[in-house]
């Protein structure tokens, strides 16, 4: 079947045709000068707010100096929070207090943490996970529920806990090699479509046949 219209705000139809208001796709919603969301990345909230930006990651101002990077075909789930770079302290001298905040002026320019978070593509972000200034989760990761992620998650890594810990990979290293060369969320929407069954299934060779 074809994939869903990218453009649309709200993806998902119930049985009695309405839009499920719960889940958007965020390259949508999304209205932010540090935040960009890839085509088809998804997040979801029992409770949708008027702003999805503000929501994901309530840290992340206009004037932020870092960005937050969504790649293609994320899923986001309830509770997850992006907790950026502008939230952090400098606490190199004796005071973690921020005092230049407080004064317009010195406000200006002042942000010790400047990292940019980055996730990538189908990634799978499970329900409560808070995401770390700085933080790189790889393309095709998991992250449990609950979990608490600092520095890097590779590739197809399923990581749980406080702080994130890689429990296992989901494929061996050959596999996860294959499927970073293919790079199937780039392909056009109607070849991934005729790929779903690959995809779903897990057989890789299959999909690598499909390849454009």
């Amino acid at each position: 079947m074809p994939l869903p219209d990218p453009n649309r705000r709200y993806p998902i139809t119930l049985p009695d045709g309405s839009a499920h208001e719960g889940t958007v796709f965020l390259a949508q919603v999304i209205d932010h000068p540090r935040f960009v969301a890839g085509a088809y990345s998804y997040a979801s909230d029992f409770d949708p707010p008027r702003d999805w930006a503000a929501r994901l990651a309530p840290y992340l101002f206009p004037f932020s100096r870092e960005t937050l990077r969504l790649g293609r075909f994320c899923q986001i789930a309830h509770g997850v929070r992006f907790i950026t770079a502008s939230a952090n302290h400098d606490f190199a001298g004796i005071s973690s207090f921020p005092f230049p905040v407080f004064d317009p002026e010195g406000m200006r320019g002042h942000q010790p943490d400047t990292r940019d978070t980055v996730i990538g593509h189908d990634v799978w972000i499970g329900h409560g996970a808070l995401v770390l200034p700085g933080a790189r989760i790889g393309d095709g990761a998991i992250i449990g529920a609950g979990s608490v992620v600092r520095g890097t998650i590779p590739p197809y890594a399923i990581a749980t806990g406080n702080p994130a810990r890689v429990i296992r990979h989901r494929f061996d290293p050959a596999q996860i090699a294959t499927l970073q060369r293919l790079c199937w969320w780039h392909w056009p929407a109607d070849r991934i479509a005729e790929a779903e069954p690959a995809l779903l299934s897990g057989d890789i060779g299959a999909l690598a046949r499909l390849a454009p």
